[in-house]
């Protein structure tokens, strides 16, 4: 009888533990924890499709490069800087913990605003050169180009906008206390100032005809 006596107290225990354990689960639920591990989640999803399509972008450079090359009256200096602004971008370690360091995360999206400036540059020097545009090689690398940074560009609005909503879920009350026990810092995110950089409209000259600008 005392036995049984004794062991009611570590019972009664071993509940209260449970009955405390599901009420933090249930705070936790309703204070965006579990939103939190969603959105974390789909962020880094979303920031891996980036960084492969950025990937898919600088792999078709050599062979566009080497095209160029076969124009030998070709801008050098053009050429050079598409070069350099590819082994500047293709030099930083895109790591998952970038996306934590805005430093990181605004030197890396320079880099890669800088490749796509040098890249535009090219494309506009290379309808100078009639060989070039009749070249289907050229012309067909020049289609996968445009694909690409459509690809980059779906990608790179597809982590603005998740990240947008774990920063807002991260400064919101109560929200915000959850993310200050567990770490949820706001993410960098890409700016309207580097957002501009790979919008810019193609220039058209209104003084020719119609039938010209066709």
């Amino acid at each position: 009888m005392t036995l049984a006596l004794s062991s009611r107290p570590f019972a009664v225990g071993r509940a209260l533990a449970a009955g405390l354990a599901a009420l933090a689960m249930l705070a936790l639920s309703g204070c965006g924890y579990n939103t939190f591990q969603s959105l974390d989640e789909q962020s880094k999803a979303a920031w891996s499709e980036v960084l492969n399509q950025y990937q898919r972008r600088a792999d078709l450079i050599p062979n566009i490069v080497a095209t160029v090359k076969g124009e030998a009256s070709f801008e050098q200096d053009t050429l050079t800087k598409v070069i350099e602004a590819r082994a500047k971008a293709t030099s930083i370690q895109a790591t998952p913990e970038l996306v934590n360091d805005p430093a990181a995360f605004q030197k890396f999206q320079q880099a890669q605003g800088e490749l796509t400036g040098a890249l535009s540059r090219l494309m506009v020097v290379a309808e100078q050169y009639p060989q070039l545009k009749a070249n289907q090689a050229f012309q067909d690398l020049r289609v996968t180009l445009e694909g690409t940074e459509n690809r980059i560009t779906v990608a790179r609005n597809r982590y603005i906008k998740t990240v947008e909503e774990y920063n807002v879920l991260a400064r919101s009350f109560p929200n915000n206390l959850t993310a200050m026990i567990f770490g949820y810092k706001t993410k960098p995110n890409f700016t309207v100032q580097n957002e501009a950089q790979i919008s810019v409209p193609p220039s058209v000259d209104f003084s020719k005809p119609a039938s010209a600008a066709k």
